[in-house]
């Protein structure tokens, strides 16, 4: 937003989708507003603007600003929304701080704190209320129209995407024509046609999807999109880790053949999107992979044709159906939360943040049962080969592949606000 912009939603006073506010008001009331428009049509908060249009401005360091904002959408909101927060110098040392709130947001009905109790609000006009139970209904029918993977994630743009990984996905993943890497508006076309990118009240911002798949450094805005990976000597979790790596950076790799002298490859596992590819950039799934690979044994012996044969400790094709599954399936909601994974000296252990999404049981995922918290996510990872069309990944990876490597039978665990799978090094003794 610019000076004039700024200058327009002043003159026009409040609405449905601008208020007024001093940056002294409680955390609560500031809650209020952002949570009513979130659950219209999104909207603006000028903090330092009088309701007589005068403009006072901030009377907190901008930093200071800006970090109470964050907070209050952290705490005070439920789902915790990501705001956009700019500020523009008015003149005479006087300082606006704007909170934009997208259209469409996704997680609908947004609630705020009120005691121990969340309650829906919505907006009417200029003012702000509780929703009524019919109005909180709507909402939450409102909600199934957008998965997370598919809200626009404010503030971020096309700066914020990899074009090489991008061209690498359409030319050589879904094998079809792309524009040049300086036709800036071609390639806003063609992600906002593809769900990557998200027309957002006049502007184009990536979807979490497209963030989380591509961006340059999804962490900058979704600061739950990373792998927290610790090898431990024992069997339990103690501060003597003999490895631990935060794992950062988009789920893709860049791949290329494997005459241009790539990384990442591993006997008896398939590449990802082509039998001839390798990742010569290593995205998450494949920097989790790699972590695995440096904190695991591999044994070596000879078989009756006098070949040799090496082993494991985990069949590696189960591994990274794990760590995809994780990222795919994982709720995106729970906010700062990693992925963890986790070696002991007897197992393997992924957590993914969030319950099962709804109908899906660790029954139903054992038999094959094909359904997605974030399907954008889920769709890009199967063009690469990631995901199994049929759903079977789990029953036949995981399963299946424990079963044949050491004839354990794998763990996979719902509790609390979490999901585990647990591979077993070697079977349990008696």
């Amino acid at each position: 937003m610019n000076r004039t912009e700024l200058s327009e939603l002043i003159h026009n006073g409040e609405n449905s989708g601008v208020d007024f506010k001093r940056d002294d008001l409680t955390p609560e009331k500031l809650a209020k507003v952002m949570a009513a428009f979130l659950n219209l049509e999104g909207g603006h908060v000028l903090l330092g603007v009088e309701n007589d249009k005068s403009v006072s401005g901030l009377t907190k360091d901008i930093g200071k600003a800006e970090e109470w904002v964050m907070q209050v959408a952290g705490s005070n909101i439920q789902p915790a929304p990501i705001p956009f927060w700019e500020t523009i110098d008015w003149g005479n040392g006087k300082i606006v701080g704007i909170i934009s709130l997208p259209a469409d947001a996704p997680d609908k009905p947004y609630k705020v704190k009120r005691g121990s109790a969340w309650v829906t609000q919505i907006r009417v006009g200029t003012t702000t209320r509780d929703a009524t139970n019919e109005e909180e209904a709507r909402l939450y029918m409102q909600a199934g129209h957008l998965q997370y993977d598919r809200k626009p994630v404010p503030g971020s743009s096309l700066d914020d995407l990899d074009l090489r990984r991008l061209g690498n996905y359409f030319r050589d993943v879904r094998r079809q024509a792309c524009p040049e890497a300086g036709n800036r508006d071609a390639w806003t076309r063609l992600l906002i046609n593809t769900e990557l990118m998200y027309e957002d009240r006049g502007r184009a911002v990536p979807s979490a999807g497209g963030l989380l798949l591509f961006g340059l450094n999804p962490k900058r805005f979704l600061p739950q999109s990373g792998v927290s990976a610790v090898a431990y000597s024992g069997k339990v979790k103690d501060y003597g880790a003999k490895a631990r790596a935060s794992l950062r950076g988009p789920v893709v790799s860049l791949f290329s053949s494997p005459a241009t002298g790539g990384r990442h490859e591993y006997p008896g596992l398939t590449p990802g999107f082509s039998d001839n590819s390798t990742a010569v950039e290593a995205g998450l799934i494949e920097q989790s992979l790699d972590f695995v690979r440096r904190n695991i044994e591999i044994k070596g012996s000879i078989d009756a044709g006098g070949r040799r044969q090496e082993r494991w400790d985990y069949p590696l094709e189960a591994v990274r159906e794990a760590i995809v599954n994780a990222i795919a399936h994982r709720d995106y909601t729970i906010a700062v939360m990693d992925i963890e994974l986790s070696l002991y000296e007897d197992r393997l252990e992924i957590i993914s943040p969030g319950r099962l999404p709804n109908t899906v049981t660790v029954e139903k995922m054992r038999a094959g049962y094909r359904a997605s918290r974030n399907e954008l996510i889920k769709e890009v990872l199967r063009d690469y080969r990631y995901v199994e069309a049929t759903g079977l990944g789990v029953p036949r990876k995981i399963v299946e592949g424990m079963l044949t490597h050491n004839g354990t039978e794998p763990d996979l665990v719902e509790e609390d606000s979490r999901f585990l799978v647990r591979l077993w090094k070697e079977p349990k003794l008696a």
